[in-house]
């Protein structure tokens, strides 16, 4: 009975790691996308230049 319960314990973590890193991947990619926009949509500044769109 112990093993069993070893065994669907086991498969329980697994499963819950790799639905985790799932979504933490969909999350990186999104993050990538907005960061790449951020590269191609730049707000213009008052002298005509185009500022960074970050503020760091």
């Amino acid at each position: 009975m112990v093993p069993v319960l070893l065994v669907l314990l086991l498969a329980l973590i697994l499963f819950g790691a790799g639905f985790a890193l799932k979504a933490l991947w969909w999350v990186a990619v999104i993050v990538l996308i907005v960061w790449a926009l951020g590269f191609v949509i730049r707000p213009g500044t008052s002298s005509g230049d185009r500022g960074r769109w970050y503020r760091w």
